[in-house]
């Protein structure tokens, strides 16, 4: 396993997005314990969960507290494992996804977290989604409020564009440490921050960073619309003997040392193959062939 900075801290460069262990189409406990260790077997110590990761219409926190239950039965050390959460974000009955920024609301969403982690402050809280119904700046003094009170060691952002993460970035200095906006292949939107987050020194953790590149087998005639698109991306997977999914992550991790993907699994051969994608290191001929697939497609 390679390693990047997040902050001040060393951190697997592929991380693990724990969302799919929790909401609709969720494994059982057992498999979904396994996927966990399984990631920790193969060096991953970025877990990624938040407070709305559970059943539409549940009581929050069951990622959370899924995570605590495979930290707390894992066999080695997890002492360097960094549990990322999330607050900000809410799951009604309708399945829908809600959005609450209200500062009271984010103090208190970080206390039923510190008790389902387990732990005396949360290694990183994040800011789920901006809320166009409060001042983006009240939501991050939230933040600010619970580093100062030391319920949270780091901050971060997610879902957010330059110009709120330049506003956090005043607001929280060198504690703002990363921003969680979705990148992939197939969903380019946040190349500005992106680039934005290197130029700042902040961590860059693309979510659903797998998206175009079906984790389904596309070979030959019946190939879907990921190969179709990115066909160069199976074509290199061929070439290596590895999986689409590993050359993805392979090429997020080329674009920039702040980068660390958190691909979600809900199998443990799904995240021990993501996992792999940290020592694979693409030449500058296969960047070109994928930079250009990608700059292809719509």
């Amino acid at each position: 396993m390679r390693y990047r900075t997040l902050g001040d801290l060393r951190v697997s460069a592929i991380g693990l997005g724990a969302m799919p262990l929790s909401i609709e189409g969720r494994p059982d406990e057992a498999r979904a314990l396994a996927t966990i260790h399984t990631a920790l077997d193969a060096g991953v110590t970025l877990l990624d969960t938040a407070d709305s990761y559970q059943l539409p219409g549940a009581d929050p926190g069951h990622n959370e507290l899924l995570v605590a239950r495979a930290l707390a039965a894992y066999g080695g050390d997890t002492s360097d494992v960094l549990v990322a959460t999330k607050g900000g974000r809410g799951r009604p009955s309708d399945g829908s996804w809600t959005v609450n920024g209200d500062p009271r609301h984010l103090k208190a969403a970080a206390e039923g977290s510190l008790k389902r982690l387990g732990v005396e402050a949360i290694g990183l809280y994040q800011l789920h989604k901006p809320d166009p119904a409060v001042p983006f700046e009240e939501s991050v003094g939230a933040l600010r409020d619970l580093l100062d009170e030391g319920k949270i060691r780091l901050a971060g952002v997610s879902n957010t564009d330059p110009a709120q993460i330049r506003r956090a970035h005043e607001i929280l200095g060198d504690r703002l440490v990363s921003v969680q906006n979705r990148y992939s292949p197939a969903v380019r939107d946040s190349e500005p921050e992106l680039r934005l987050t290197a130029e700042l020194g902040l961590a860059f953790l693309p979510w659903s960073p797998l998206g175009g590149i079906s984790r389904s087998a596309l070979d030959g005639p019946g190939a879907g619309s990921g190969e179709r698109r990115f066909g160069a991306f199976h074509e290199i997977a061929r070439e290596r003997g590895v999986s689409p999914q590993q050359i993805c992550l392979a090429w997020l991790l080329s674009r920039g040392p702040t980068v660390i993907p958190i691909p979600g699994a809900s199998r443990p051969e799904t995240i021990r193959d993501s996992a792999a994608a940290a020592d694979l290191v693409l030449g500058e001929a296969e960047l070109r062939r994928l930079d250009t697939a990608v700059e292809r497609t719509p």
